[in-house]
């Protein structure tokens, strides 16, 4: 997977590509991570921003340096989807994050400012994520958590592969809860089925955990089921 970023400032990026699973993921040569600065396709005055017309305060990133990226890359690649980073987008859930892990080519639009000139979302984007009903400066953080949620579901990436698909919210339910040893730490004690080796009973007793931990902490889910 390439996954191409669009940002004013790519040096955010610079600590994801030796974090953890997304460094795995790279060396490993299972995906490939770009940064483009925004400002490097603007104007000879490196100029992205501008005032809204019809007035309104802040500042809004111009179509043309998005544009002439995008166009850009598009010449050498081509791309499953073009996602703008944006707080009023559809709420990034596991089944977003599912089905954009097994795509080959994507790239990720960062806003700042107020956002981005409207003919952007309009015309030149495929998918807009939101990862919450909250503002932050900008898009870069969310893509950073997009791309954490996307790779380490390819295959290949996690070493137990079976551990992405255990994950709360795959199946819709939280996950049950999760212990290792000591067995008994200071009297807490782990539940006693959980190192009885019966395996059937164990796993009975975690689909019903799951449900009960997703009715408490989600009820929305749980309702939907």
């Amino acid at each position: 997977m390439r996954i191409d970023i669009l940002t004013l400032f790519p040096e955010l990026f610079d600590n994801l590509n030796s974090f953890s699973i997304i460094e795995k993921a790279i060396k490993s040569k299972k995906v490939n991570i770009v940064t483009h600065n925004l400002r490097d396709y603007a104007d000879n005055s490196r100029h992205v921003d501008d005032s809204p017309f019809g007035g309104g305060p802040g500042m809004i990133i111009k179509i043309e340096p998005i544009d002439n990226c995008i166009n850009k890359l598009k010449k050498d690649n081509t791309y499953d989807d073009i996602i703008y980073l944006t707080p009023d987008g559809e709420i990034l859930d596991q089944k977003k994050s599912n089905y954009l892990s097994t795509k080959k080519n994507l790239i990720l639009l960062c806003g700042h400012y107020k956002g981005v000139d409207h003919r952007v979302r309009d015309y030149l984007i495929t998918k807009e994520i939101s990862i919450g009903n909250f503002v932050l400066s900008g898009g870069e953080l969310p893509a950073a958590i997009l791309c954490d949620s996307i790779i380490r579901l390819i295959p290949g990436v996690i070493g137990d592969e079976s551990s992405a698909l255990s994950d709360s919210f795959q199946d819709n339910v939280v996950s049950a809860p999760i212990y290792t040893r000591p067995a008994n730490y200071k009297g807490l004690e782990v539940p006693d089925i959980l190192i009885s080796g019966n395996q059937k009973e164990i796993e009975k007793w975690k689909d019903q955990k799951s449900l009960e931990m997703t009715k408490l902490l989600r009820p929305k889910l749980f309702d939907n089921l």
